[in-house]
């Protein structure tokens, strides 16, 4: 150490000697060599972007010190609590990966103008999912914005998790329970649908179709499974009236709603406009699937699929899902866009009584 300081100080003796040096002889050739000289290496070992990204080594790394400190008391000293401020940190990272995700989607969109119904598969589910939660997840990020807020957040966290917030914040139990719940708030709507069908096939004036829709109610009605060729024989009554997506009466379509998860509380005009738009873009989801090939989904993707289109996956097994998913697809991939009303009402067909046992009404 003192050797150190001694060379140090000698450095600076000379260097000083060399300034005052300079002051003195201004024509010389020696002062300005000398001068360089002991500056170069001065500025080769400090120069100030080092320094900085030095400094910003140093910062990140007790930074992230400090954060593993702090979640290893939390994690000790309050379990609950450190589960929620996990999920909370998690959730976000997730989030803006898939924002990242999407940034890279649209602009494939708008520099090769494709549109979304020529995306791959998992692009159109994950820009459709990510719109969703976006909605949704607006409330929490402008809340979490101010300084100390983001305790706020954890309460809302703790007490209305399922309502407030999206599925990035739940945590893996959360999610089954929350999905399950979601899936029973659909279900009630079954029964309703098939008494809304049952109605209005009086309406209906081809005698053969008349009866081939109350056989097929009354097929799933007494807890049967029908096939994707019973439903599709009466597709011609669902492009049209009495059953078209914006021919249906108004109880009808509140009772479609829910399938979708969409609201029933709004004026029957913009249920009608949030049936179509949604009704096409899971036909168009569809037919991606059916590009990509129901094989090449991995079991996540595979029970999402299925929970999307109207099933309880949770409870099921993959080969029960595949099975399930390519009878589906085998109705979709028949359907015209004037025809989506019935893609709509398959989620109560193919839905309600599998893999066995009426639903709850």
């Amino acid at each position: 150490m003192a050797l150190s300081c001694s060379s140090l100080c000698s450095q600076l003796s000379l260097i000083r000697h060399c300034r005052l040096g300079t002051n003195r002889i201004t024509h010389g050739l020696h002062s300005p060599y000398m001068l360089c000289q002991f500056r170069l290496p001065l500025c080769r070992h400090y120069s100030s972007s080092e320094v900085r990204r030095g400094f910003a080594r140093y910062v990140a790394s007790k930074l992230q010190w400090a954060n593993t400190k702090y979640e290893d008391f939390l994690k000790k000293r309050f379990p609950r609590f450190f589960l929620l401020y996990h999920t909370f940190v998690e959730g976000f990272k997730l989030l803006f990966r898939d924002a990242k995700d999407i940034r890279r989607i649209k602009a494939k969109m708008w520099s090769d103008g494709v549109k979304f119904q020529d995306l791959p598969y998992r692009d159109m589910e994950k820009l459709r999912q990510f719109r969703r939660d976006l909605i949704k997840a607006i409330p929490l990020v402008i809340i979490s914005i101010p300084p100390f807020a983001n305790y706020l957040v954890f309460v809302l966290m703790y007490f209305f998790p399922r309502q407030l917030l999206i599925p990035h914040f739940w945590t893996p139990s959360q999610q089954l329970e929350f999905r399950r719940v979601y899936h029973s708030l659909r279900a009630r709507h079954h029964w309703p649908v098939l008494k809304e069908l049952e109605y209005t096939s009086q309406q209906v004036k081809n005698g053969h179709l008349q009866r081939q829709l109350k056989d097929l109610c009354a097929k799933v009605q007494s807890g049967a499974n029908p096939k994707a060729s019973e439903i599709l024989a009466i597709r011609s009554l669902f492009s049209g009236p009495p059953l078209g997506i914006r021919r249906m009466s108004v109880d009808h379509m509140r009772h479609i709603s829910p399938l979708l998860f969409l609201t029933p509380r709004l004026p029957g005009f913009l249920i009608g406009q949030r049936l179509s738009s949604h009704g096409l873009e899971l036909l168009q989801l569809d037919r991606g699937l059916s590009r990509l090939g129901v094989h090449q989904l991995n079991d996540s993707e595979l029970r999402q699929a299925c929970y999307l289109r109207g099933l309880n996956a949770d409870v099921l097994g993959v080969n029960q899902c595949r099975e399930w998913l390519s009878q589906w697809l085998q109705v979709s991939s028949s359907l015209k866009d004037s025809e989506v009303s019935l893609l709509l009402h398959s989620i109560v067909f193919l839905s309600a009584n599998y893999p066995s046992g009426p639903s709850h009404h």
